[in-house]
């Protein structure tokens, strides 16, 4: 099992950036896939954008061009870096860390103000 824990949200204005990080410690894996997913308050969880071992990136049509996903070198430490946010940005960011299995974390929050 790995350990996800999340950092870095807060309250922001439309327009503003944050930067999330997740940081993942226990059974880590040379080869895995760690991503953000986002739940709107009141809806379905949903990826925001993800990154490979290989380090190859996917991001959902909603934050192209505004969201830049990164990991560290160590392949244990996952970045967020959102800028331009819009209200609809507001909910929880949850970190995820899959190998063996799906691993998540407890979540952060983030409120954009309009």
């Amino acid at each position: 099992q790995v350990q996800l824990v999340e950092s870095g949200g807060g309250l922001v204005q439309e327009g503003g950036s944050l930067r999330l990080s997740c940081v993942a410690s226990g059974r880590l894996s040379s080869f895995y896939v760690f991503g953000w997913y986002h739940q709107a308050p009141g809806k379905q969880r949903e990826l925001v954008a993800h990154i490979t071992s290989a380090g190859t990136t996917v991001y959902a049509d909603s934050v192209k061009g505004r969201f830049t996903i990164s990991g560290d070198n160590a392949g244990n430490t996952l970045f967020l870096q959102m800028n331009s946010l819009k209200a609809e940005d507001t909910g929880v960011y949850y970190c995820t860390y899959r190998a063996r299995q799906t691993d998540w974390g407890q979540g952060t929050q983030v409120t954009v103000s309009s």
